[in-house]
């Protein structure tokens, strides 16, 4: 419940314009910033999908929505640093790149052709 208040501040508090010009539309760069930004922030599992449609309402593309939305539950701040722990930093390196790119890529050709 929290985190779902939470989600409706920052709804509330960013401008529309900010989401619209670096997440609008279905290009490579929103959707990598997009996939950037799940990749490096941890939601809960119940607040992951308010957050997403909160900022499809501020005018998100399908693209970076499901860039953010791939990426998430693979990446997180906290999970980085306990993967790198176990695994070393290079293959932690690898690792984010690889989860990075494969969501990137995949919400793009989706939200491109599947959710046109």
């Amino acid at each position: 419940m929290l985190g779902v208040f939470i989600v409706g501040i920052i709804k509330a508090l960013l401008p529309q314009e900010l989401v619209h010009t670096l997440l609008g539309g279905n290009s490579l760069p929103s959707t990598f910033l997009a996939t950037l930004i799940g990749a490096v922030t941890y939601f809960a599992t119940l607040t992951e999908a308010p957050f997403v449609h909160a900022l499809m309402t501020l005018g998100m593309g399908a693209a970076p929505a499901l860039g953010l939305l791939l990426a998430g539950p693979g990446l997180s701040a906290p999970n980085m640093v306990a993967i790198a722990r176990v695994f070393g930093i290079k293959k932690t390196v690898l690792y984010i790149l690889t989860t990075v790119a494969l969501a990137t890529c995949t919400a793009y050709i989706l939200g491109n052709i599947v959710w046109r």
